[in-house]
């Protein structure tokens, strides 16, 4: 891969994402072996903002284990190859396909011998409700391949909590957890396979429960949520919310509304003079792109990618305006208060 294009794409994917986001919090780097073949396994959430922040800020270049589907067509191959991206199949992909994950099953055994990262995510699906689901045997199938293809590696499980305050809004915070690596060679028994995966599963289950919210009692879910919002929990720190949630689940849950409405209309003149001072773009999200996200896990997604690439045209657009009504000098000056007070507005003033 060309190093350099490599480096531009992630500094301004980084860029964007710290544009985008209130605050982004990134702890247990320390974690990550920068020497050793690492398997960095995530709660999924969020969809590919899960991915970018992961990829942008992990100190190494991993390698991505992605749906199958999304390699239809020749170009997107061939982008999603470039940035290191392997498909997996999926039963959804159709029986006769699953066979193909035999080979990139070899292929990610051979990036973890070669000593390199790799992503993937264990729940083999993405929801927003706060809690680690099950998670699928496919990871612990590439540790077995991996190892017995070379078994003297020491292949470094890292888990990775993803924390979102609420992934579906704009501005939103988010915290990355860094959790200390597991050594997989420790679990493996070349002689039971099925024990194997079974220890793998739960050491990173365990793992994973502290790293973010897991809120485990589906009966009383939503009135755990509505309470901790009401409450104001910084949904970003994961190991006072999980306090928190075994605090009222052994207490009792009272039935209080979310204050986030209250708060919201408090913020509501300032969200209303960023919407203002980009209205064109936020015309275009509202009626044109919005209707087309297939589900909320994409909200954050569509949104990045949308202002990552429209943002950058509505500049340009209303430079040419602007450079036609007043001096090239004044057009820059106009242009960098509205990018400035935008940001400020995202960064210091909405919620």
């Amino acid at each position: 891969m060309n190093e350099f294009m490599y480096s531009v794409v992630k500094f301004i994917i980084k860029t964007g994402l710290y544009g985008f986001y209130k605050r982004i919090e990134i702890k247990g780097l320390k974690h990550v072996p920068t020497k050793k073949p690492v398997m960095f396994l995530p709660n999924h959430q969020s969809a590919l903002m899960d991915v970018l922040l992961i990829a942008t800020d992990c100190n190494r270049k991993p390698y991505f284990l992605t749906r199958a589907d999304v390699f239809k067509g020749r170009f997107l191959k061939r982008i999603f190859t470039y940035f290191q991206m392997m498909p997996i199949y999926r039963i959804r992909d159709g029986r006769n396909s699953l066979s193909n994950n035999n080979k990139i099953f070899n292929a990610c055994a051979k990036v973890l011998g070669n000593g390199n990262a790799l992503v993937i995510f264990p729940e083999a699906n993405h929801n927003l409700r706060r809690r680690v689901r099950p998670l699928s045997k496919g990871f612990t199938r590439i540790i077995i391949r991996s190892l017995e293809l070379y078994p003297n590696l020491d292949i470094q499980l890292v888990p990775v909590g993803l924390n979102y305050k609420n992934a579906t809004h704009f501005p939103d915070r988010v915290s990355v957890h860094y959790g200390k690596p597991i050594s997989a060679k420790l679990f493996f028994d070349p002689n039971d396979y099925a024990q194997t995966s079974k220890a793998i599963k739960e050491q990173v289950t365990t793992a994973l429960q502290k790293l973010t919210t897991h809120i485990e009692d589906d009966d009383n879910y939503e009135s755990l949520v509505g309470r901790l919002e009401y409450e104001g929990i910084d949904f970003t720190d994961p190991i006072a919310t999980n306090n928190w949630v075994k605090t009222y689940s052994s207490s009792g849950i009272s039935n209080r509304s979310s204050n986030s409405s209250s708060e919201n209309r408090g913020k509501g003149s300032f969200r209303f003079f960023l919407y203002l001072l980009n209205l064109p773009v936020y015309l275009l999200w509202k009626y044109w792109m919005k209707p087309k996200v297939p589900e909320a896990e994409f909200m954050g997604t569509f949104k990045f990618a949308f202002g990552l690439l429209g943002y950058p045209v509505y500049l340009c657009l209303l430079f040419l305006i602007l450079v036609n009504m007043v001096s090239v000098k004044m057009a820059i000056f106009i242009l960098a208060i509205q990018v400035v007070v935008s940001l400020c507005l995202t960064k210091y003033v909405l919620r």
